[in-house]
């Protein structure tokens, strides 16, 4: 497949250039022009990259790419060893951040709630990047985080009234704690996120809202997952998921 009718396709598919985001969307660093074989992963890191060679692959899709916001912008160390083992083995680096997040059926937040169960009702906050949805059942934010755990295998971390019966759920995957109190404006009995700050706690407290903190990279391998199976059925590229793990 042709790269720019690739990069085309992605940003229209993701509407990406209708974001506010901290980095750029798209096409990151040109490689191949033309592109068979895919690695997804969730950030383009240097093992990443070694797995995109390893497996002969023209493209890098990823959820966190690089050039972000306020980052130094001078190519040394760490950034040197990433780009120069992509440059010479000819790999596109496409990287989608929010529009990643955000998309209605192959997101990270609709991904994450088809994985937790969860029906989704709505979308609120910034960028409608919170989504609110409800259990199967009522259950408990102490039930609803050992499913959690069990459905990302990986133990998340609950903070707040363990006990309180949750109906309506609100989530939004990553490093999105800072919606926090837009969630409980918004009505929601359990918020469900990657990271925690050390605010968190207190709000959770103070509120009544319990928070989990599931894992940033728990809670982001899905969306690409989906953008790379939407790939291969469409174009009949090989795609192929590699996940980097990473406990945080």
């Amino acid at each position: 497949m042709d790269r720019t009718q690739l990069q085309r396709h992605l940003d229209e598919l993701l509407d990406a250039p209708r974001f506010k985001d901290y980095c750029p969307n798209g096409l990151q660093v040109e490689g191949a022009p033309d592109i068979s074989r895919i690695v997804c992963g969730v950030t383009a890191s240097l093992a990443l990259i070694d797995a995109a060679i390893e497996r002969g692959a023209q493209a890098l899709l990823v959820h966190h790419g690089w050039f972000w916001r306020g980052e130094d912008a001078r190519v040394l160390g760490m950034k040197r060893a990433r780009m120069a083992r992509l440059l010479a083995h000819d790999i596109n680096l496409l990287a989608y951040h929010l529009p990643l997040d955000a998309h209605p059926d192959l997101g990270n937040n609709a991904q994450l709630g088809r994985v937790l169960g969860l029906r989704p009702c709505s979308t609120t906050g910034d960028q409608g990047l919170i989504w609110l949805g409800e259990p199967g059942t009522p259950t408990t934010a102490a039930q609803f985080g050992a499913h959690a755990g069990t459905k990302l295998g990986r133990t998340p971390l609950l903070v707040g009234d363990g006990q309180r019966v949750v109906r309506r759920i609100a989530w939004c995957t990553g490093g999105a704690q800072g919606y926090f109190e837009q969630a409980i404006d918004a009505g929601a009995d359990l918020y469900i996120s990657g990271e925690i700050s050390e605010q968190t706690t207190h709000v959770a407290r103070e509120s009544g809202v319990p928070y989990i903190a599931a894992g940033h990279h728990a809670t982001e391998r899905y969306g690409v997952q989906a953008l790379g199976a939407h790939l291969a059925q469409t174009f009949g590229l090989d795609t192929v998921f590699v996940d980097i793990d990473n406990p945080a």
